[in-house]
């Protein structure tokens, strides 16, 4: 991975996009490749019927050899694609037969084909090696940069408040250095999280990892209310038991006044992302921030909004303290900005539990998914709706579902021509003629029950608004 970075960084901006544009066609071959070896594997098991395309290497046959057999319709898993046709194995191997001329012969060919397919496949599992290691540098750039900007902005400050205090011993000043490697820490905590969230699924984690967004923040709500807040009431506390004059303010003001600059920008990026992101889900601002549908963006907008209110109750008290000479104020601005902290961490705890617990979309917005599955002709009754906020804009909908299957049946029968299935019928003659008959149409209408299924779900993506 180290050398693929190197040689990604020293190219010229015009190779680079050439390179972009071939990995995204590269992309979309393997994703094609994998979608139709999955479709492999699920008719592997049956003997009767073979997938095109991948089995008929196996078997030595090309497509142009395959016009005379017969073709069976069969659905596909996919949502990009509706149908894809299947050929009886029995029929298959026979053609195959007749092609090579002898068994001898086809078996050399088999053979032959066997090494090129293994060859093939690892040709496209480096592909997809190349693949993972691109993602892996070029993936998360902005996510990146964004981070390391929050972070070294923080670290900064944590540096001059801590430098100031040192020098001035200012309990109120102690308490924002605090309170500015609190943020630094939950910075790298959240930027951890981002990351993590953005993994795809694995078979140990079907549904994917974009909970770490909400583990990340409640792990940062309590960071804060441990480092920031306990810290902050305990040294306000001791400089109320134990009051000790301070040194010349005016190089705290300073760093104050830099601090305030600083979060203030932040603060207001944070503001207009959460803007933003509410226009888009049709929410109010301060729905959005409560209900933490960017647990991220929120950690920001509080901790900033903290941050400035903090840098203004500091400045406050060691105003007075400077006008007054009594330290007993520079000590309740530090259990100020401890109870800011206290109440921006408990808020994150709050609000990020309950995501975590799994909430319900809005009862409106399941009202209607309901009514739309309740006014399909194929539904005869649903059943124990159920409607999960996921995050990130997923939504995970269960419902158990009674289906007409009269409705169904008829549209397979709308399909069929009536006359050609009357004389199939009135050619049943024994049992087993009856058997073949019934499975034939049969495995149809499960099809046909598979796609209206899947007509369902499309039809419930697009009425699916996150809010």
């Amino acid at each position: 991975t180290t050398t693929f970075s190197k040689c990604f960084c020293g190219v010229h901006n015009c190779k680079w996009l050439r390179l972009v544009l071939a990995y995204r066609k590269l992309h979309f071959f393997v994703q094609q490749i994998s979608k139709l070896w999955s479709i492999t594997q699920t008719y592997k098991s049956n003997e009767n019927i073979m997938i095109l395309l991948l089995q008929l290497n196996s078997l030595s046959i090309f497509l142009s050899d395959l016009d005379q057999l017969r073709k069976i319709k069969r659905r596909s898993p996919h949502d990009d694609t509706e149908t894809f046709t299947v050929y009886l194995r029995s029929d298959v191997e026979a053609k195959s037969l007749e092609v090579w001329g002898s068994p001898e012969a086809l078996a050399r060919e088999r053979k032959r084909r066997k090494e090129a397919e293994i060859k093939y496949r690892e040709n496209l599992f480096r592909n997809q090696r190349l693949l993972w290691e691109y993602k892996e540098f070029f993936g998360n750039t902005k996510v990146r940069t964004f981070s390391s900007v929050w972070l070294g902005k923080n670290g900064l400050n944590f540096f001059f408040k801590l430098l100031a205090w040192v020098y001035t011993g200012s309990a109120s000043m102690f308490s924002e250095a605090i309170h500015s490697l609190a943020d630094t820490c939950n910075q790298a905590l959240l930027a951890l999280g981002i990351s993590q969230s953005a993994r795809t699924p694995d078979p140990s984690h079907p549904y994917g990892f974009t909970n770490m967004r909400y583990i990340a923040s409640l792990i940062s709500g309590v960071g804060i209310f441990m480092m920031g807040a306990g810290l902050s009431w305990y040294h306000g506390i001791i400089g109320l038991l134990h009051p000790h004059p301070v040194e010349s303010l005016l190089w705290a003001y300073c760093i104050l006044a830099g601090s305030l600059v600083s979060e203030g920008a932040t603060l207001l990026v944070a503001i207009n992302e959460i803007r933003r992101s509410a226009r888009a889900k049709g929410l109010s601002f301060y729905q959005y921030v409560v209900q933490s549908r960017d647990p991220s963006t929120n950690v920001v907008l509080l901790e900033d909004a903290a941050a400035v209110l903090s840098v203004a109750v500091a400045a406050t008290c060691m105003g007075l303290t400077s006008v007054t000479g009594n330290p007993y104020y520079d000590s309740v601005g530090s259990l100020g900005v401890g109870t800011l902290l206290g109440t921006v961490s408990a808020f994150l705890i709050y609000t990020n539990t309950e995501a975590l617990l799994g909430r319900s979309i809005e009862p409106e917005q399941l009202q209607r998914l309901t009514e739309l599955l309740e006014s399909d002709p194929v539904v005869r009754a649903i059943h124990d709706v159920k409607a999960t906020d996921m995050g990130m804009s997923k939504v995970r909908f269960k419902a158990e579902v009674d289906f007409d299957g009269r409705v169904v049946t008829r549209s397979y029968l709308e399909k069929q021509d009536i006359e050609q299935l009357l004389q199939e019928i009135q050619q049943v003659k024994t049992l087993e003629e009856l058997e073949a008959f019934m499975l034939k149409h049969g495995e149809n209408i499960v099809d046909m029950l598979g796609a209206e299924v899947d007509r369902l779900e499309k039809d419930l993506k697009v009425n699916l608004t996150v809010y």
